[in-house]
């Protein structure tokens, strides 16, 4: 997409997600505090700090030399780059139209998270791919 090289692409992908997550989280902070009741404010804001917290990860991952190296960091950051979209994504859309189905949605997102983590954590077991 943006280069020839691995790691440009992870670095475009995790800026782009940090981008959102700060300009969500401020668009939360200061346009939907009025508007939103405490409750669905509160589903925003979950779904914000999983935003930003897993963007900084995704940023520590696009940056290191090991990911281009090894397979389960790239399927680690590739689910947790899903998982940040399903998962935060449905807590925003939740709570700004007030559609609870859409909590249906969410745990997909936060298995995808966790599948991404595993990989992180099973890259510390294998040599080379």
């Amino acid at each position: 997409m943006v280069s020839k090289n691995s790691n440009s692409n992870l670095l475009f992908f995790a800026g782009l997600l940090g981008f959102l997550g700060v300009a969500l989280g401020a668009f939360g902070a200061h346009g939907l505090k009025s508007i939103l009741t405490p409750d669905l404010m509160t589903i925003f804001d979950t779904g914000s700090k999983y935003h930003l917290i897993h963007s900084v990860v995704l940023l520590a991952l696009a940056l290191s030399e090991k990911t281009t190296e090894s397979k389960p960091l790239r399927v680690g950051f590739w689910f947790i780059f899903a998982g940040v979209l399903i998962f935060s994504g449905s807590l925003y859309i939740l709570s700004i139209t007030g559609i609870r189905i859409l909590g249906a949605v969410t745990p997909f997102g936060g298995v995808s998270l966790l599948i991404g983590w595993s990989s992180i954590a099973y890259s510390a077991f294998i040599k080379k791919d």
